[in-house]
């Protein structure tokens, strides 16, 4: 017991065994450019756990699970969330940056926080904000990946953000396909996302009856494999292979890159586009643009932390925020009680 350290030093010797065990081109915790605003450092976690433990414990995260991926208001507790989504990118990662020798909890702390900002209703609410920014001002424009780095830095904790690493903030802004990551580990997380979401989707459109295993391309199933999991070990296993973290690099190969992209043509013709998978998204568009027209006119109405935003910084910010935060039960519950009794009123 005597050469035990005191638990203070556990950060610095595990900030220690980085330098040893991770590859040279690898974000190492102790060289962190730090946070927005200076804090002591922790005696038992490095600043990349210490972000993924504060984005574990937001409300925003755990929102996640009531926040829904593709198909609207899903009857079946089957299907992927936002939180289910963001648990699968998140071990897809970090069994990539395990094998290339990255910072696993980097990776963790990007893959948790990169989803917080999606709007309640998937895709079609995102669409449907961004829309109701331009009518108010056609400069401005909702997407989720910037939403999600306001959520952790100017929303959550009552306004005040998670104070979390540049790395890790990085990361959470750059996730998407045309985004550009100043890390390897943010990289890993944006190739993390598409196979994560392009599987479970399609997992759950077969699910949902939309399509049926035999329909994905021949050339899909050949390259990939017939089954969820097939696919996704298969597109981990080129990935790692394929990779040049030492250039920078992280990718599929040629073969799998076009089967992939064969894959997501696919699946937007068949599922994103499909009327079945978004028959619900013309109410998602109604809905969204009432519940904003009201709190802009209304913005007294909307929770204290937001009220304090629109001080901040502005009131088209803080409602747009407001609603992005909102789960889809929550959206609806607004919607229905500040509007329905009216319709009701009218003898609509």
């Amino acid at each position: 017991m005597a050469d035990i350290l005191p638990a203070a030093n556990a950060r610095e010797r595990w900030e220690q065994t980085e330098y040893k065990i991770l590859a040279p081109y690898a974000a190492k915790a102790g060289a962190s450019q730090g946070r927005r605003v200076f804090e002591e450092e922790s005696g038992t976690r490095t600043a990349y756990q210490r972000d993924v433990d504060r984005i574990t414990h937001s409300k925003a995260y755990r929102r996640l699970i009531h926040k829904t991926q593709v198909f609207l208001s899903p009857k079946s507790e089957h299907y992927r969330t936002r939180l289910t989504h963001t648990l699968e990118v998140s071990r897809i990662a970090r069994t990539i940056a395990r094998a290339l020798a990255l910072n696993e909890d980097l990776t963790e702390a990007i893959a948790a926080g990169h989803d917080l900002g999606h709007a309640p209703f998937g895709h079609a609410g995102e669409r449907a904000l961004d829309a109701m920014l331009k009518q108010y001002d056609p400069e401005l424009s909702f997407r989720h990946s910037e939403n999600s780095l306001r959520v952790v830095t100017s929303i959550e904790k009552n306004g005040e953000g998670l104070n979390l690493t540049l790395e890790t903030e990085d990361g959470i802004l750059n996730h998407t396909h045309s985004g550009s990551p100043a890390t390897l580990e943010g990289k890993v997380v944006r190739l993390s996302d598409r196979v994560a979401y392009l599987n479970h989707d399609c997992d759950d459109a077969i699910r949902a009856g939309i399509l049926a295993p035999s329909d994905l391309p021949e050339l899909v199933r050949k390259t990939l494999g017939e089954r969820v999991s097939d696919r996704i070990n298969a597109l981990v296993t080129d990935a790692i292979a394929q990779s040049r973290p030492q250039d920078g690099v992280i990718a599929l190969s040629d073969k799998f890159s076009e089967a992939y992209q064969l894959f997501f043509q696919f699946m937007t013709d068949s599922v994103y586009k499909n009327p079945t998978a978004k028959k619900e998204e013309a109410k998602v568009q109604d809905l969204i643009s009432a519940l904003f027209k009201y709190y802009y006119g209304a913005a007294e109405k909307m929770p204290s932390e937001f009220i304090k935003i629109a001080e901040r910084d502005g009131k088209l910010s803080a409602v747009c925020g407001y609603i992005s935060c909102m789960t889809d039960n929550y959206a609806i519950d607004r919607f229905t009680d500040l509007f329905v009794p009216k319709i009701w009123a009218k003898g609509g």
